[in-house]
């Protein structure tokens, strides 16, 4: 199923990260995942009941899978130092 959000919306959303990338829905291998993607660090961001769950924790993906991890945590402290 594709993600549904008025276009405004979608305008104004943008990753938690420190870097907040405009966000695109589906992911690079599927663009009809229930998803948002984050356009420059790449985190994947779930789409449940058709709410953005913008959390950094909920994320998938990310700077750390890039490495091999998978894990999608954040890098350099940006959860431990907040």
């Amino acid at each position: 199923m594709a993600v549904d959000l008025n276009p405004r919306l979608l305008d104004v959303l943008a990753c938690p990260c420190d870097e907040h990338g405009p966000l695109r829905t589906g992911t690079p291998s599927d663009p009809d995942a229930d998803y948002l993607t984050c356009t420059l660090c790449a985190r994947r961001f779930p789409v449940r009941d058709g709410i953005p769950v913008l959390l950094l924790d909920e994320a998938e993906g990310g700077p750390g899978e890039a490495r091999g991890s998978g894990t999608g945590a954040p890098t350099g402290g940006d959860s431990a130092s907040r």
